[in-house]
């Protein structure tokens, strides 16, 4: 088995790219979901409520800075965010996260208007200051981005393809995308995963804190952002269990380093 693709989101819920290589962190991918999205009180916005943050996209910059811009054909000009390291910190609603740095008037400016709300780009600091919750497999020395459960997400091609075999015949194959993992490895069977306690990239370990529960944002094709039945209609068929469907592991790094594209996987 080998890592066959790497991808990186630097705010969360926008389009994400692929990268060759990744430095491993504590909290995850180095530059993965340390950008977030929140509304005027300070509740976090997703993909999940406003579905074209997934046509939004987010170049990082060698100072630590953002370029942001659009999916879209005819989009205007990108629009450079430094990194907000000045900003007074204002409460945000996610979980365990408490504070965030905003990124400034010009950046929520851009926001507003493609999201058609009330929306404020904000930057995380610090993620040692952020626990992974106890009930998504986390120790107390775990740490994490501004991602939902888990620092890394970690989804097989041969169980993507098990979920094609197993849908209606008149279902197009699955873009992985859907489900937003930052590693994909080509796989030995499908679901192994799901029973790996520790597996290494490379030369990195990682602890599998638990098996991915999915929400209805795997609805939306990445692409066109049409909502269609799929894949939740076939997981709920094939891998349901207290009372939510299932697809990818979430892991924490345990040692650092980086990882590519070719890496041996090596679970045990």
């Amino acid at each position: 088995m080998q890592v066959t693709r790497l991808r990186v989101y630097p705010v969360k819920s926008f389009a994400g790219y692929d990268v060759d290589s990744a430095e491993v962190l504590p909290w995850g991918l180095a530059g993965d979901r340390r950008w977030g999205v929140v509304d005027a009180s300070g509740a976090p916005v997703t993909a999940r409520e406003q579905n074209g943050l997934l046509a939004l996209t987010a170049e990082p910059l060698t100072d630590g800075g953002l370029l942001l811009g659009e999916r879209r054909p005819g989009a205007g000009d990108p629009l450079r965010v430094d990194r907000p390291t000045d900003a007074e910190p204002i409460i945000v609603g996610h979980s365990r996260q408490g504070t965030a740095l905003p990124a400034g008037a010009e950046a929520d400016a851009w926001l507003s208007a493609r999201l058609g709300i009330d929306a404020r780009l904000v930057w995380q600091p610090d993620p040692r200051e952020r626990t992974v919750n106890p009930h998504n497999g986390g120790l107390p020395d775990d740490r994490l981005s501004l991602a939902d459960a888990g620092p890394v997400l970690l989804a097989s091609e041969a169980s993507l393809a098990q979920l094609d075999a197993w849908a209606d015949e008149s279902t197009p194959p699955l873009d992985m995308l859907r489900f937003r993992p930052n590693i994909v490895i080509d796989g030995d069977e499908p679901f192994a995963e799901d029973a790996w306690p520790f597996v290494e990239l490379g030369e990195v370990r990682f602890r599998i804190t638990k098996v991915c529960d999915r929400c209805m944002m795997t609805l939306i094709d990445p692409e066109t952002l049409a909502r269609g039945k799929e894949p939740i209609r076939t997981l709920a068929k094939h891998r349901r269990w207290s009372g939510q469907t299932w697809f990818g592991v979430l892991m924490v790094p345990v040692s650092g380093g980086s990882i590519a594209v070719g890496d041996a996987v090596r679970p045990d």
